[in-house]
């Protein structure tokens, strides 16, 4: 059984990693250290923060007193996190499913995608760049890529945690004090950057909407 969580006020970044470390305690199957428990996909908003991945470089944090900085076990490099930005944390069992890491990355991507077309959004996969991505033509036959999701995972006992981030309404200028995923030739955008107005409802009815797709996609190597 798959449980939804959605919060509604700003979910401090330490509460919500102890949430997903004993969820995947409970998934593994140890008893002992916590009840079992159901899947979960977790729809929460973050104060205004930064998270470092496996990956990160120092250098790419360029203003490191700004915001608090989480070092994490996902993969990738830095992030940001705040409000107006759509974070769903899934936490599943592939050892129901299909486990292939890439497979599931893959999933995770396609999820975003489709959810986004819903709205009227095409987004994209650009190979060795991390993330979803828009076109924007800026004029003169211009055309300007831009990150509108960003993804980072992490995999303990084929359990997954963390997750995508979307972004409706962030303020953008916060992510001026990272290097966000190590990419400095590319922007980041936004719904209302974009000039769209969608709100978060309609990002998570979409998302919702697309989820059995999503996990069916995972589960079809079985």
């Amino acid at each position: 059984m798959l449980e939804w969580k959605t919060s509604t006020d700003l979910v401090p970044y330490e509460d919500a990693h102890t949430f997903m470390e004993e969820r995947v305690t409970a998934l593994a199957g140890d008893t002992q250290a916590a009840p079992q428990a159901n899947e979960c996909i977790w729809f929460l908003e973050h104060p205004p923060l930064y998270t470092a991945g496996t990956s990160a470089d120092e250098n790419d944090l360029l203003v490191p007193d700004r915001f608090p900085v989480y070092q994490t076990g996902r993969g990738g490099q830095y992030t940001y996190h705040g409000p107006g930005q759509r974070v769903a944390y899934v936490m599943v069992d592939l050892s129901k499913r299909s486990f292939d890491v890439k497979k599931y990355v893959f999933s995770l991507e396609q999820w975003i995608i489709d959810s986004l077309a819903d709205l009227g959004i095409t987004g994209e996969r650009r190979e060795g760049r991390v993330g979803i991505w828009v076109e924007r033509d800026t004029g003169n036959g211009i055309i300007r890529e831009d990150k509108i999701a960003a993804i980072g995972v992490r995999i303990s006992r084929r359990i997954t945690f963390h997750g995508i981030a979307i972004n409706v309404n962030p303020n953008l200028e916060h992510f001026n004090g990272i290097i966000p995923c190590g990419i400095n030739a590319h922007g980041v955008t936004s719904f209302e950057d974009l000039g769209l107005k969608i709100s978060m409802d309609e990002l998570d009815e979409a998302l919702k909407e697309n989820l059995p797709d999503f996990i069916a996609r995972q589960a079809s190597a079985l």
